[in-house]
């Protein structure tokens, strides 16, 4: 999800396959192209894109609409397919790919994520596919030693996250290895392809939703520090750090906020001068927190809010749930996008919305990403949001992947699934023409867990060479009672291509707008651990 701007020389791929495209499976080097559906009915709903009325923007000379336009059209973005689920053991739903996150440095793009998903919880094992020429060609494989299926001990794996240290030339995929007590552990690699047996970093009783930063600011007192955040939901919840500053090998002490806070799916940041920054979700689910750090991990801080959160429960039984995805630009200002419904009357689906912070602590009123009107028919959800680490300041360029629904009163045989595209070279005052990227595809087509349908509870979008890329998975019709979900990218990196922008910068939430579902009934995404209820 994350990108930063350093020189890193491209890699050797040794013996592993490479083509100008990507793999069709793990060494097959074949280009996949998605373009499902026909030119006439884009066309229609370009012109209609370009002839809807415009409002001019004062003292600016750009035109603006201030409400937008209808659900992008259909897609007609051509695809490239990093990997493929070979795995053929029976506890796992095949072939299937979930939940990818990426990160970028330089020229190189490393992506990990779920092959092989598992009902009761991960996959198989964690794949990765990296590229070393900011997205042209792509490298696949998987993670050695974490799972039984690839020599290790864990009978699955999960919620993969991706860090590079520049102090010490280190790529790591943090993981959590499933068992029966889960724990984070992070896999090494000095090429982002060759990669070690997983290190462990919790003790905890169990852990759940890991993440990972390393600071890479040759100026910071704490460069070369990583930072890894899991929760443990046989404790409510409760929040833990943990600091590296070898490059993953030793760990330190496991901290907790000041607070003892409890939470789910927090992404820590960090800012040029070592602070630590992260946004998370509170564990009821109906908060949006922050916390921090300033002496590079040695204590965090108390948790502040960042705003409430008022979500649309999605419709037709998919997996989805109100979790951050949080970006730095170059000067240190965060940004963080969620799925909530506080400008639909009646809480009747979700738009993404951004809130912004220089410090971590205070922090600025969602406003709405004008995908379409507030009043439009279409629901969004599951962000991955990257920004630029070139820019900052009023010139940020902020790149958002997403699914959405285009109806969102659909029920599970009728919900048509579509992955969009959206950006904004003002760190979010306006923003782009959206484009459809994937899509639509058919919830039968998605492997079952005990939280929903899945496609991933995140995905990503990194920067690299100026340049956004989002990393998705993308089903296709089954075949038979063999499931075709796979991880993709883009052929060609996004861009800010179209000129019409939108903003919603002057909209209001609707009067105490709230959730349309009860809060989380479970410390945990895979429904082990009940929540007791609230007091």
């Amino acid at each position: 999800m994350r990108s930063q701007v350093f020189f890193y020389s491209g890699v050797d791929a040794g013996s592993y396959s490479k083509s100008n495209a990507a793999d069709d499976s793990y060494g097959t080097g074949k280009l996949i192209p998605y373009s499902e559906r026909g030119m006439k009915h884009a066309l229609a709903s370009a012109i209609l894109a370009i002839v809807l009325p415009f409002t001019l923007a004062c003292g600016s000379g750009q035109h603006f609409m201030e409400t937008t336009t209808p659900p992008p059209p259909p897609s007609q973005v051509p695809l490239t397919k990093l990997s493929t689920d070979t795995f053929t053991n029976t506890s796992s739903q095949h072939a299937t790919e979930v939940e990818p996150d990426t990160f970028a440095f330089g020229s190189t793009i490393v992506s990990a994520f779920q092959v092989g998903r598992i009902f009761s919880g991960g996959g198989a094992d964690v794949g990765f596919a990296t590229s070393t020429d900011g997205g042209a060609t792509w490298t696949s494989g998987l993670l050695p030693g974490i799972t039984i299926f690839q020599g290790g001990s864990f009978s699955a794996a999960s919620d993969a996250a991706v860090a590079f240290d520049a102090a010490h030339g280190i790529w790591i995929i943090c993981t959590l290895p499933l068992g029966t007590f889960n724990e984070a552990a992070v896999s090494r690699s000095s090429d982002g392809i060759n990669w070690s047996g997983p290190v462990r970093v919790s003790t905890t009783p169990d852990a759940d939703k890991t993440w990972i930063v390393c600071d890479n600011t040759s100026g910071s007192p704490f460069f070369g520090h990583c930072y890894v955040q899991w929760d443990d939901p046989s404790r409510g919840g409760l929040i833990w750090m943990r600091t590296s500053t070898d490059g993953g090998l030793i760990w330190g002490v496991e901290r907790n906020t000041a607070d003892f806070a409890r939470g789910i799916g927090g992404q820590p940041l960090v800012q040029p001068d070592g602070t630590v920054v992260v946004p998370i979700t509170n564990i009821s689910g109906n908060s949006m927190l922050a916390f921090s750090s300033k002496d590079g991990g040695a204590s965090w801080s108390t948790t502040s809010v960042i705003a409430n959160i008022a979500d649309h429960l999605v419709a037709g039984g998919l997996r989805t749930s109100a979790l951050p995805s949080a970006e730095i630009d170059a000067v240190g200002k965060i940004y963080v996008v969620w799925q909530d419904c506080r400008f639909r009357s009646g809480c009747i689906s979700n738009d993404l919305v951004l809130s912004t912070s220089i410090d971590g602590r205070t922090w600025t009123a969602p406003i709405r990403i004008p995908i379409d009107s507030a009043t439009s028919t279409a629901d969004h959800f599951i962000p991955g949001l990257a920004v630029d680490p070139s820019t900052s300041g009023d010139t940020a360029h902020l790149a958002l992947t997403y699914y959405f629904y285009p109806t969102a009163n659909c029920s599970a045989s009728s919900c048509a699934l579509e992955v969009g595209f959206i950006s904004s070279p003002d760190a979010g005052n306006s923003w782009t023409v959206p484009q459809t990227i994937a899509g639509p595809m058919s919830l039968s087509w998605l492997p079952n867990t005990f939280a929903g349908l899945m496609v991933g509870d995140y995905i990503s979008t990194s920067y690299s060479g100026g340049s956004a890329r989002g990393v998705f998975a993308v089903a296709h019709s089954n075949s038979g009672s063999k499931f075709d979900e796979a991880i993709y990218t883009t052929t060609s990196a996004l861009g800010e291509k179209n000129t019409a922008m939108s903003r919603s910068l002057r909209e209001q939430p609707v009067p105490d707008a709230r959730s349309d579902h009860p809060v989380r009934e479970f410390y945990d995404l895979e429904h082990r651990y009940p929540a007791e209820p609230p007091k």
